[in-house]
């Protein structure tokens, strides 16, 4: 071990994660066989193109990890075609657009603010440089999806893709209306599951290979997995998806990820992953509805999913900025996040994002959660105050030491 400064590092974020309550809807924590493949020597093969047609040789033993994967993937969401080398869900994103798309194609997805992601359209990130994306959002009085008003918008632009799914969306998505649209305006369909793919995994929500074209995920929020994306899509687009992917916009694939990615869908198959997943959403409902009671106000008025977004604008008079920056002092980790139609900047925000994935593979249970909200409502409410902060912090070291 000869790089010290890095090492520490690494053990201080090991010490991190184990004292603190993370509530970063995108994070979890892998399993140990995960853990070892990711550091495996699987990271030094080079394997640029796909099983049994690769550029390199001695690809026979990565070949068997990425076929397993790939199956492994097919079978947990019934899909007819699987691709896992994309190393993120943005370059999923990306594959499925260079798939399909032109330069300047319309392409109707979700606005940023009220909930979707960064690819589908922002313009400042590739999706939006490279395409004439529209939006949709949500009603002002539900915060939800309005399909009718989805459908207004479709047959205005009249895109030639469609794009849903969400990264800061608590309610359950219809894919069944969205294909509905597409089909309306002959629009090619795309959902992104990342948030939710343990969830339709487990069978907690609609599956969107029953719809869609084409759908995205990474692997690495409830599908609890390493860092990473995969495509699923009809077989009828597979042999030209596969080409963009590679060669089109990658070379050689990540075979210690992919080895990681197999375990993960391996471990999501066994029976134990729906129960872990019927806890996250429990325990999810439990923070909200704690939080709720507490006085804070849940957007949407509660959950379907592993998430929520709180404004803490409107109780407290402090922003989602401070909000983060004050939970983190008493080691309760969470993101600023903005909240449909909302006045603050993005890097300031009036909102939180909590998810309950992270911790629940822990073993939390809903009444720690109950507990945590208690916690985050007293925090907020009294954000100058360093004894009560001193005091919370006690408290939930002694929760942390009580699963470490």
């Amino acid at each position: 071990m000869r790089d010290l400064e890095v090492f520490k590092a690494i053990k201080d974020e090991s010490n991190r994660q184990k004292n603190n309550i993370e509530l970063i809807a995108s994070e979890n924590f892998v399993s140990s066989d995960i853990l070892s493949a990711v550091g495996s020597i699987m990271t030094n093969k080079y394997a640029e193109g796909y099983p049994s047609k690769r550029y390199y040789g001695g690809c026979y033993c990565v070949d068997v990890v990425e076929t397993l994967a790939c199956d492994r993937l097919k079978l947990l969401f019934n899909a007819e075609h699987a691709n896992v080398q994309p190393h993120s869900g943005s370059q999923a994103n990306m594959a499925v657009y260079m798939t399909i798309l032109n330069h300047n194609d319309k392409v109707l997805g979700m606005d940023l603010s009220a909930g979707g992601h960064l690819t589908h359209g922002h313009p400042m990130n590739f999706s939006g440089l490279q395409y004439d994306f529209y939006s949709y959002g949500v009603n002002k009085e539900t915060e939800m999806i309005d399909y009718n008003e989805v459908m207004s918008i479709a047959k205005d632009v009249m895109p030639k893709l469609i794009v849903c799914g969400a990264s800061a969306y608590s309610r359950a998505i219809d894919f069944k209306k969205f294909r509905e649209i597409a089909d309306e305006v002959g629009a090619y369909l795309m959902v992104d599951m990342a948030h939710i793919a343990g969830l339709v995994a487990a069978g907690l929500h609609q599956n969107p290979c029953e719809y869609a074209d084409f759908v995205t995920s990474t692997t690495h929020k409830t599908l609890r997995g390493p860092r990473g994306g995969i495509i699923l899509c009809k077989e009828q687009y597979a042999k030209q998806l596969d080409k963009t992917v590679f060669p089109g916009m990658q070379g050689g694939p990540l075979m210690h990820i992919i080895a990681a990615k197999a375990i993960c869908f391996h471990e999501a198959l066994d029976p134990e992953f729906k129960e872990y997943i019927n806890n996250v959403v429990d325990n999810c409902k439990a923070l909200a509805y704690e939080l709720e009671k507490q006085g804070l106000r849940i957007i949407t008025g509660g959950s379907d999913n592993h998430l929520i977004l709180v404004d803490v604008l409107t109780t407290y008079n402090i922003t989602g900025k401070v909000a983060e920056k004050v939970l983190d002092e008493v080691n309760i980790t969470c993101n600023k996040n903005t909240i449909p139609f909302d006045t603050q900047k993005p890097f300031v925000t009036s909102g939180i994002r909590l998810g309950t994935a992270a911790m629940t593979t822990k073993g939390y249970s809903k009444e720690d959660f109950i507990q945590i909200a208690k916690w985050i409502a007293i925090v907020l409410k009294n954000h100058d105050n360093e004894e009560i902060k001193t005091q919370v912090k006690l408290e939930v070291k002694k929760l942390t030491e009580k699963y470490s």
